[in-house]
Formats: C-alpha cells, structure tokens, sequence
C-alpha cells in the first residue's frame, strides 16, 4: 500500500523478534529482549509512518544488526519508495533541507552511519549513546509538544549543537523528565524546530502500539509457515569459532576484573602482627598471580581471536552448525495483508472517532463492528450490494457506525468481480442506495 507524503515525512524502524516456539529447528538463535533468552527466531525489521501505520516490513533469517540493515536494505528502499521527496534542484537550493527522516532506537546509534544517511539527504533521530553529564536545569523550555492524533503535552526540552566523533555536526535535544532524568536524542534534521523534534522522537510509542496491537489482535508473533527452505551459501554469518573465542575473552576479562578490584581492596588494617602480615602477603601474591596468569590467557586468546575470521560464508560453516530459514513466501503475503489491513483500521478509526467522546475507544468499537451480524442484499437491478449493520450496544455506538457508514458510502466502491456498489447502513437506517 502506497503511503502519502505527510505519512512518509518521519518514519519509525525497529526489529520484531517473531519467537519460533515449535520442536528444534535449524533456525538461528537470536536474543528476544521480551522474554531474556536466546532463542529459535527470525528477525522482522518494520518501517511504520506517522501515527504507526506500516509501510513494509524486511525479514532477516541471518541478522546484521539495525545499523547495517538501515545501511544497505531499508535507506535504498525508501529512496526509492517514499513519495514526496524533495526534488534534486530543492536540495541543491537549500543545503539544509532533507528528504525524509527516520526515527530509530540505540541499537542504531552510529556516528558513520549518521553521516552516510546525511550524504544522501536523509535526516536521522535517534538517542544518544554517550550523553555526557546532565545540562542545567535552567537551560529547559516548556513547550507544548504535539504527538500524532494525541493531545498536545507539555515537555521540558533543551537544545545544544554537538560535534560527534566523526566530525559531524549533529542537533542534540533533551527532555528534563519530571524525576530530573534527562534522555537526550541526537537529530541530523536541521529545519524542524525543537517541538517538531521532539514530537518526532518521542512518538516512537506509536510503533510499540502498532506491535503491541498486532500481537494481540493479529497474530503478529505466530509463524505463518514452519517450512524451511536452505540458506543462501553466499550468506555472511558470524564465524562459530570466533564467536566461542570472544566469549572466552569476555569471560576471562570479566574475572579479571574482579581480580583486580579484590587486589586493590585488599588492605592491611590494624596492628602490623607476623602473622597476619604473613597471611596478607600470601593472600595478596596468590591474587597476583591468578591476575597475571588471567592476564595471559586474555592476551593469548586475543591472539587467537584475531587470527580467526570474524564472518564466513554459509557454505563455510561445519555440517553440524549448518542452519535454513523459513519459507517467507505465506509470510511475505499474510504479512503485506496484515499492513493493508491496518492501514484501513486506522483510517477508520480516524472517521469513527469524530463521533466518540472517549477516542481511545475508536478500535475496540470497530473490532465490534467486525463481529457483529449483518444481512447482505443484493439488488442486481440497481446495481447494489447492500451490508445492513445489526445494532451496536448502545444508541452513542450507533451514531459513530452511521457515520461510518456515510464515510464508506461515499467512497463508491464496487465489489471485487462484480459491478455491484458496496452500501453500508444499520438495519433501522432509512438511508436509500
């Protein structure tokens, strides 16, 4: 489904770890920070436009990561796709101006990567790793700040220019939170205000509602097809053996670590007695020698893990450590029906909440419309297919559908393989095809 330009102006990415909870499996393990465990997944990198509406979706059966996923699939794509960009002699006119923006977590974060985006034009918002110490208090501004179809809140914003490690220079906004906790996102959209940013930053909650919602409504997490299909062997995956050398290195620093910080509490106190200078010197030579023998183990390991590629190609792996990913092609179609699917809730919503004083109430009335019982007449001389809506509960819930039904009325729509108009109304409306 072809989104907008006021859709496509700021767009959402994040991972969906979709959780394969059947018997084992060849797929590979991924982290699923919901659950706190590794497990059998693949992973679903969603795009979604204001207000959470999803404009596609990317399956990775080997994950990169955000930073290389946004690097070479999800930017060319929207390139590509996004309508309403500004045109080449507008860019060229205004060094300033960007083509769209893309709104992404942490796991994002890179310096590089800001910069690529920027080169092409593309504006990016995301958090900031590396804050810094916390700015004054007298530097935030109460601003009204505007999210999506919510009403305007009232945020504590503060604005800095930063120079990153790249040399790139970059908008940093912060919130002042009411606890005095200050989360400070970095921008490269050098035309918003620092309202717009912040509206932009963070409306991330409308994606976390789209999953949210789709998990519960839409069977976002359940696998479409269990088959599997083999992996390209030109996929680049990360080397098993580097991998378990790492995690021995990571190990290894860990407890030195602790080594060192038991070494440096170490401390003779009280009367200087021989035999508890005795035991202190044991002690603190025994903690010595497990340092320095950690120490070249690490150094050792190091050496080890260096000489051993970092990635390899599938075809490289062992036998045994082989794995498949799943057969996308059910996927790929009950996914983009779930996209177009949403998109038109949302746009119904939009409609029926013109007529509803409690707005959050908009889709659990239209999950009713769905469920409830309708009569379908059609009228092959005139040229109708009528939908006589049975009553919702109560007389105000009515009213929100009538207008729905006015809204869809409206739009003329035909009937799929047929030449038959679609008419909505309830079962009492006196409303004529």
């Amino acid at each position: 489904m072809q989104a907008s330009p006021q859709d496509s102006s700021v767009l959402y990415v994040d991972g969906h770890v979709r959780v394969y909870h059947g018997e084992q499996t060849q797929l590979p393990r991924h982290y699923v920070a919901r659950e706190r465990l590794c497990l059998r997944a693949t992973t679903d990198y969603w795009v979604n436009a204001l207000g959470g509406k999803p404009f596609f979706v990317i399956n990775e059966a080997v994950d990169p990561g955000l930073v290389k996923v946004l690097s070479k699939e999800i930017v060319p794509r929207l390139l590509r796709d996004v309508p309403g960009q500004p045109s080449t002699q507008q860019l060229e006119e205004d060094h300033l101006l960007h083509r769209f923006t893309l709104v992404f977590d942490r796991e994002g974060y890179s310096p590089d990567l800001m910069q690529e985006c920027w080169q092409k034009r593309v504006a990016c918002l995301t958090y900031n790793k590396h804050p810094g110490p916390d700015w004054s208090v007298e530097e935030f501004i109460e601003h009204n700040v505007t999210v999506g179809q919510a009403a305007p809140t009232a945020m504590m914003l503060a604005e800095r220019g930063v120079k990153l490690s790249n040399a790139l220079w970059v908008r940093e906004v912060r919130r002042l939170s009411e606890n005095a906790h200050q989360t400070s996102v970095l921008a490269t959209d050098y035309r918003s205000d620092t309202t717009e940013i912040g509206a932009s930053m963070f409306g991330r909650w409308t994606q976390e509602n789209f999953f949210r919602y789709m998990r519960q409504h839409f069977s976002l997490d359940r696998l479409i097809d269990y088959q599997t299909e083999p992996l390209a062997e030109t996929t680049t995956v990360v080397n098993p053996a580097w991998r378990q050398l790492d995690g021995q290195v990571r190990s290894k620093v860990g407890l030195l670590q602790r080594k060192l910080s038991l070494f440096a509490r170490l401390q003779l106190h009280g009367d200087i007695e021989p035999s508890r200078v005795e035991r202190f010197e044991r002690d603190k030579a025994e903690l010595h020698q497990q340092i320095h023998d950690l120490q070249a183990d690490i150094a050792e390991l190091k050496l080890r893990r260096k000489a051993t590629p970092h990635h390899i190609t599938a075809a490289q792996l062992p036998e045994d450590q082989r794995f498949r990913r799943l057969n996308t092609k059910s996927k790929d179609f009950i996914d983009t029906i779930k996209m177009i699917t949403y998109r038109a809730e949302t746009a119904m919503a939009l409609i029926v909440r013109e007529h509803m004083s409690r707005l959050d109430d908009a889709r659990a009335q239209l999950r009713e419309v769905y469920t409830t019982e309708a009569d379908l007449m059609p009228d092959l001389l005139a040229g109708t297919l009528t939908i006589r809506i049975h009553h919702m509960a109560n007389r105000a819930a009515d009213t929100a559908v009538e207008h729905l039904c006015d809204e869809l009325n409206a739009t003329m729509t035909i009937f799929p393989g047929t030449n038959l108009r679609l008419v909505y109304e309830l079962v009492s409306s006196t409303a004529t095809p």
